[in-house]
């Protein structure tokens, strides 16, 4: 087998974690980048969960893809697994991605299992801010998380219009003194 491609939609851009020898924008149709994950652990307590990312079904996504070694296959996979299965609530997937330079290429991406008990689902932006904005889990704040995935999505020139929103509500919200939601979504 030759070298592979892996699709980053959230921290896996700015810190993949992995060797690759080429980096490019790319999107992903069929899904969108969401908040659709309940954090039990990381950004969240299962008293009190926060939100992190997936991918869920509709939509495009923009992102990177990184072109990976074939030498390196099995080590980058193994670390991707431990790193993105903790809880198994993503699925691995080979999907195509249509890159900046115009190729199609297929790529490793890891989609939010909708049967999952984590599977927040399709929430609107202003009730992803009130579950993000007050949960804190190992990793720190759920709105640090959220606000630093904006951050990093500007500097490389991704705009994704919900999830400003979602960070827009969160820090109107704070300044308005308005407390954080305890209750979680009904699905």
């Amino acid at each position: 087998m030759g070298d592979f491609w892996v699709f980053g939609y959230g921290s896996l851009m700015w810190r993949p974690g992995f060797a690759h020898v080429d980096v490019e924008p790319a999107r992903l149709h069929g899904f969108r980048r969401s908040l659709c994950i309940y954090s039990w652990m990381y950004r969240g307590t299962q008293a009190r969960p926060g939100l992190v990312l997936g991918l869920d079904r509709g939509g495009s996504c923009v992102g990177l893809a990184f072109r990976v070694p074939a030498a390196l296959r099995e080590e980058v996979l193994a670390y991707l697994r431990e790193r993105e299965l903790v809880t198994n609530v993503y699925l691995e997937r080979t999907l195509p991605v249509r890159l900046h330079s115009g190729n199609t290429v297929k790529a490793v991406c890891y989609i939010a299992d909708r049967h999952h008990e984590q599977y927040a689902g399709n929430l609107d932006a202003g009730h992803a801010a009130e579950i993000a904005r007050g949960a804190v889990g190992e990793a720190g704040p759920n709105a640090e998380y959220v606000l630093n995935t904006l951050e990093h999505l500007k500097a490389l020139n991704i705009r994704d219009r919900w999830l400003e929103e979602v960070g827009r509500r969160m820090v109107n919200d704070e300044r308005s003194g308005d407390e954080p939601a305890v209750g979680l979504p009904i699905r």
